[in-house]
Order: structure tokens, then sequence, then C-alpha cells
């Protein structure tokens, strides 16, 4: 069902069909003004012709009444020539209306016939026998002549015809024309997104046993250029935190697989027969030990799956830095004289920090520090200002770190040799805690070794906000 439905809403969505509608509206609008405009030239054309011709034909016949007839004798001979000029259709007609029957010509309109002035003197009539556009104008006497009234009407039913005949051309040359666009827009469109079609059907062929398969960025159109980076951009992403993903997975199944095995074994060991008080004691601290590193190792895993979710830092206050450093190396005081080593503070800023997350940053640098600095040296935590940040350097000496694993230092469960001193204490995440305590101050992390030193740090932002 929500198949079907998502059917047809892809159907009503669809970016052919709207571009065949947006033709057609667009058809439709161009055909409807330049038919209007066609159907209104053709209607004043055929009007100016009606009335030229009815200008021209009863001029004639008035220069002739005005001019020569002004005897009853002169008047039969005009009835003999306006009967010559009538045609047979009776699409012209004249009339001549008078108070002097002798000097009557032609048939009067029914007396029922719609009357409509068209003005300047024009009249229609419409008759039984059809339509006529008329023009009449009073003649004064001359001679025995008296006035008379001149009327030529022209049948405008021909007219009329060819008015309909157009514009139902006109409508019809329109549908077509609609129908013709639409057709070449829809095929227009569609050549069109066949670009996008491919795309398509590149983006059902990817597969997560492929991570690393993109969609083609050759042959496309510019249009779609950005399109297609942006969303290879993002396939690149997801098959980082893929990869990454799986290797976290990895790192906690062997991370936590190792004490659990301990924890299983000194158990099944200790069952394996009666035991003292005293050895039962011994193997309980020992599993004690062991699940102390399971919770530290899972609530960091928690702590870094918030991290991860894009969390800042809430409880922000204005501090000095080297006195929440301070605080923190008290608590490594006994771990610091145990590795023969000292501790020096140098430079001090203010910036608004959680003093809690920064203390947790600060601790697992020294503690970092602590496991793999020489006896007899000094462990350096520089504290310096820079713009919109506070950086905090933890450095010391001892076996420098190849360039190689620099880059991965902040990785979680990384380490750069398992033989170091207190590995087996150390499960890789400290380095990782550091780098997302930064990125919820808004700011950064950074390594560097060289033959004399180690430096190690991190930055957060001092100007206010994150």
């Amino acid at each position: 069902m929500n198949a079907a439905n998502a059917v047809m809403r892809a159907g009503t969505h669809s970016i052919a069909r709207r571009l065949t509608l947006m033709f057609a509206l667009a058809a439709a609008v161009v055909f409807s003004i330049t038919g209007y405009a066609l159907y209104q030239f053709q209607c004043i054309e055929l009007r100016r012709h009606q009335l030229q011709e009815i200008k021209t034909r009863f001029e004639f016949v008035e220069s002739l009444i005005v001019r020569r007839i002004n005897t009853a004798e002169k008047w039969l001979l005009l009835e003999d020539k306006m009967t010559e000029l009538t045609p047979q259709d009776g699409s012209i007609v004249y009339l001549v209306e008078g108070k002097d029957p002798a000097f009557r010509l032609g048939r009067p309109f029914a007396a029922d016939a719609r009357i409509s002035n068209e003005g300047n003197g024009v009249r229609r009539i419409v008759t039984e026998n059809g339509t006529y556009l008329t023009l009449s104008r009073d003649i004064p006497a001359s001679g025995e002549r008296p006035a008379v009234t001149l009327t030529v009407g022209l049948d405008a039913s021909a007219f009329d015809t060819t008015s309909r005949a157009i514009n139902a051309a006109l409508v019809i040359a329109f549908m077509f024309g609609v129908v013709v666009v639409a057709g070449l827009g829809w095929w227009i469109a569609r050549r069109g997104l066949l670009a996008v079609d491919d795309l398509s059907r590149h983006a059902e062929n990817l597969s997560p046993l492929n991570l690393a398969e993109r969609l083609p960025t050759g042959d496309m159109p510019s249009e779609l250029n950005g399109l297609v980076l942006s969303f290879n951009g993002a396939l690149g992403r997801v098959e980082q935190a893929y990869v990454q993903l799986s290797t976290f997975n990895a790192d906690v199944a062997h991370e936590l697989r190792t004490p659990l095995g301990n924890l299983i074994g000194q158990t099944q060991v200790m069952l394996s027969r009666e035991r003292s008080a005293e050895e039962l004691t011994e193997v309980l601290q020992s599993n004690l030990e062991e699940l102390e590193r399971l919770r530290t190792i899972i609530n960091d895993m928690l702590f870094l799956a918030q991290a991860d979710r894009g969390i800042r830092a809430a409880n922000l206050e204005l501090t000095s830095i080297a006195s929440e450093v301070l605080k923190s190396a008290e608590f490594l005081d006994m771990l610091i004289e145990d590795a023969g080593v000292s501790l020096a503070v140098e430079g001090d800023a203010e910036a608004s920090i959680d003093k809690s997350l920064f203390g947790r940053a600060i601790t697992n640098l020294l503690y970092n520090a602590i496991q793999h600095c020489d006896r007899n040296s000094t462990i350096r935590v520089h504290i310096e200002e820079r713009e919109n940040a506070v950086a905090i350097n933890v450095s010391n000496q001892g076996v420098p770190v190849e360039p190689h694993h620099l880059e991965r230092l902040f990785e979680r469960f990384y380490r750069v040799d398992s033989s170091r001193t207190d590995s087996d204490n150390s499960h890789g995440l400290g380095l990782a805690i550091v780098k997302a305590i930064a990125h919820m101050h808004g700011g950064t992390v950074f390594a560097a070794s060289n033959a004399e030193m180690t430096t190690i740090g991190f930055t957060v932002a001092n100007n206010g906000t994150l």
C-alpha cells in the first residue's frame, strides 16, 4: 500500500509531466492571444471591406441621382440602370424612398425587421431573407424630383459565414497547436531527463557491499554536476562513517573480549576446585579490577556516542585555564611522582569552558604524557591565546611518534605501540575523548613530534560562542 502511494505521489510530482503542462499552458496562452488578435483583425478587415463596398456603391448611385436625375423620364432610366446593377442573388439592395410614388425605387425592408445602429449612418437590418448592412442619406429635391432618401444595403451573410469559418479554423488550430506543443514538450522533457534516469539506475545499483561505488560524473549536464558531486560527497561521508562504525564495533568487541575472557577464565579456574577465603578474595579483587575496566570502557563509549550526536558543552563558565590545569594535575600527583617526572604550567588565558569536561580532557592528556615520557624529564603544559581560541599544549620528552601515527592518534582504540608501558590499562579512548571534548567547546585537536619533544593538545573557543 505504501509502495503504491509512493508511486502515485511520484507520478503526480513527475518533472516530465510538470514540464509538459507548462509547455501546454504557455502554448495555450500564446495561441489564445495570437488567435484573438487574428480574429479581431479579420473582423475589422471584413467590416472595413463591407463599409467600403457600401460607400462605393452609395456614392455612385447618389452621384447619378444628384447630378442627372431631376425629371420623371430620367427617373425611368435610373430604374433600368438600378435593375442592371442589382445582383440576382440579392446580395446588394438599392432603395429610394420619398413622398412622390413616381420617384421611388426598390422594395422596402419588412416592417418586422430588426434594426440596430452601427454608427456613422450605418445600420444592421436582420430579416428573414438575411442580414444587411445599410447606409442611408437624404438627397435634397432637384427640378421635378422631390427630396428622397437613398439606402444601399449589402448582404452581410457571406461575411458572417467567412468570419465564423475563420473563427472555427482558429479554434481548431489552437487545439491542434496546444496538443502538438504538449507532445513536443513531453518528448523534450523525457529527452532532457534521460540523464536523471541514468542517475536513478546507478543509484539503484548502489549497495552496502560496495561502498566505494559512486555516481558517474562524466557526460553529465552542467545542471546535474552539483547534485552528483554533492551526492557522491554524501556517499563518501557515509562510507567513512560506515568504515568507522565497523572498525569501532570490531575494536569494542576486541576490547571487551579481553576483560570478559579474563573474568570467565579466572572464574572457571576458581570453580574447578575448592579454594580458600584468601584465594577467593584475591580472585574477586582481580575480577573487580576487570569490571572497573569494563565500566570505564562502556562509560567512555557512551560519552563518545553522545558527542557524535553533536552535543555541545552546556555548563560554560569563564575561568582561568591554568588554574583548571593545576586542579586536574593534583589528581595525578602520585602517578607523576612514580614516573619520576615534574610538571610545569606556562602561560594563562581565560575562556568559557565546562570545567568537568575540560578537566577530563586535561587529565587524559597528562596521563598520556606520563605514560610515554622519559624519567627525570619535565612535562610542560603551555597555554596560549589565539584568534578566537585558547590552545593548551601538553609536551613531553620520549620516544618520538612517527608521522603516520600522528594522523591517527585521536582515533578510537588506536595505540601507537601496544608494547608501551601500561598499555594493558589503556584502552585507546583517552585521546578520542579529548577530541570529542574539544569539538564540544568549538575547538580542534593537534599533535606534533620530533626527536626532542612530543606535543599533543587542543583548543577551545574564547569568543563566548561555540
